[in-house]
């Protein structure tokens, strides 16, 4: 775990010890701006080893090309030794859920890899996830992967100042739940700043209009997890890589979030992806 996150979840916690329960930490100006350099940084390599994809990569190969990629952007790669965890990335293949193994093994046409990943630059935390797929893929799982898109956009959409929190959990749910797929409920989203893992919880299902009030400043990594088939799932012998149980194929998504005055501004995107939106913001309000 890197000095940073250290800092930050201690923290955290004394304001736990305190008052009783971990609070929302809300961003200064300063924080922010030192929360878009991580974001857009762990975007970069995001976006490269989504180019990277292909049959007969192995996800230790994508492991070792965002470590390299983490540090020469003068940041450290969050999750390796995060509570133990031994790799600089989560890679999970088809049934792989969460928190899965870099390994040596190649890829194969057809198999699809969520790739999750952090990096701490100037002692903040940017986070993001995708699920790519490797070659040619099915419709079914292709769906799988749109509609697991769709939930993240659907969930960013409801950080807005005086919102709840069980809005974003809402809007992911309804969205899944009307294509048929399982929500994984043992993992959530989740506050980030100084630590990668703040308060508050979000679940990728609940009720709207409850759990905390949405306020100026707040950030969230919101990830959306859905099943093919069941929400149920299970934990492998490694102790970290998480699996749906009945081993059909789940994906993953997940931006950072910022919540300012005028609506979620998301973090976790490259230069080139906020200027396009920047330009279709400016589109759709001349239109």
């Amino acid at each position: 775990m890197s000095r940073y996150l250290k800092v930050g979840e201690f923290f955290s916690y004394c304001i736990q010890f305190l008052i009783g329960k971990r609070m929302i930490i809300a961003k200064s100006q300063k924080d922010m701006d030192k929360m878009r350099a991580a974001g857009e940084l762990i975007a970069e390599v995001r976006e490269a080893l989504r180019v990277m994809v292909q049959p007969g990569v192995s996800t230790m190969d994508l492991n070792r090309a965002a470590d390299k990629m983490i540090r020469d952007g003068g940041a450290v790669p969050s999750f390796i030794g995060y509570h133990g965890f031994p790799f600089s990335i989560c890679a999970s293949v088809n049934e792989a859920i969460v928190h899965g193994f870099s390994k040596e093994t190649p890829l194969n046409e057809g198999d699809i890899v969520s790739l999750d990943m952090a990096a701490t630059l100037n002692g903040f935390v940017g986070d993001t996830a995708i699920t790519v797929p490797v070659g040619e893929i099915g419709d079914e799982i292709k769906q799988l992967i749109k509609v697991t898109d769709e939930c993240l956009v659907l969930g960013i959409e409801q950080c807005y100042v005086n919102r709840r929190v069980g809005d974003i959990s809402w809007a992911i749910q309804q969205h899944a739940d009307k294509h048929g797929y399982g929500i994984v409920r043992d993992y959530t989203g989740h506050g980030i700043g100084r630590s990668m893992h703040e308060s508050p919880q979000i679940p990728n299902y609940g009720r709207a209009g409850t759990k905390e009030k949405i306020r100026a400043g707040f950030c969230f990594a919101i990830e959306p997890m859905l099943n093919l088939g069941t929400k149920e799932t299970k934990t492998l012998a490694d102790k970290w890589t998480v699996v749906t149980l009945d081993g059909k194929p789940s994906a993953h998504s997940e931006h950072t979030v910022a919540v300012t005055q005028d609506g979620p501004e998301i973090l976790t995107l490259t230069k080139e992806q906020k200027s396009t939106l920047k330009i279709e913001k400016a589109e759709t309000v001349s239109a």
